[in-house]
């Protein structure tokens, strides 16, 4: 299973591309997406667009997995924000047929990584650190929570095909 984990942002959007099988994962590419606020809203997201629907062209992921919009009523602007992005990158993994787009809450990715759904930040960076074997913790958080997507879905996967199998 080739994962493609998206953490939308406005201004960065982190992402990171696994393969995950039989236990393994390999880390394919990660990096951002960056746009600037001097632009206006419709080139950041053409910008955002290009940048995603570039990445599933070269690594044609089987699944692209984004983080549930989450909003305090004190953050409005921002989750505005991200919902744009949301759909930008809902749009793209329209456009191809075979990718099949799947969200979680961050709570419910947390669970999957550490066992704990009020894990912090950096217990979920160790954790993806971890898992792929990096030298040096994934940063920015961008990349880190977008590898994390990545990386519990393919446990979710594994576990929901385990029910059904037992």
């Amino acid at each position: 299973m080739r994962i493609l984990g998206v953490d939308p942002g406005l201004g960065v959007t982190g992402y990171g591309v696994i393969e995950a099988g039989a236990g393994r994962f390999k880390l394919l590419e990660a990096g951002i997406v960056k746009s600037s606020s001097r632009h206006t809203l419709a080139q950041r997201l053409t910008s955002l667009y290009r940048g995603i629907r570039d990445v599933v062209r070269e690594y044609r992921p089987t699944d692209l997995i984004l983080e549930k919009l989450y909003s305090h009523y004190r953050h409005q602007m921002t989750a505005i924000a991200m919902a744009h992005a949301r759909g930008v990158i809902a749009l793209t993994a329209g456009e191809f047929p075979r990718l099949r787009l799947v969200d979680y809450s961050a709570k419910r990715i947390k669970k999957a990584l550490t066992g704990n759904g009020n894990a912090s930040k950096m217990q979920v960076q160790r954790t993806v650190q971890g898992i792929l074997r990096l030298k040096k913790l994934p940063a920015p958080a961008d990349v880190s929570d977008a590898l994390a997507l990545a990386i519990a879905h393919a446990y979710i996967t594994r576990a929901n095909r385990n029910r059904e199998e037992g």
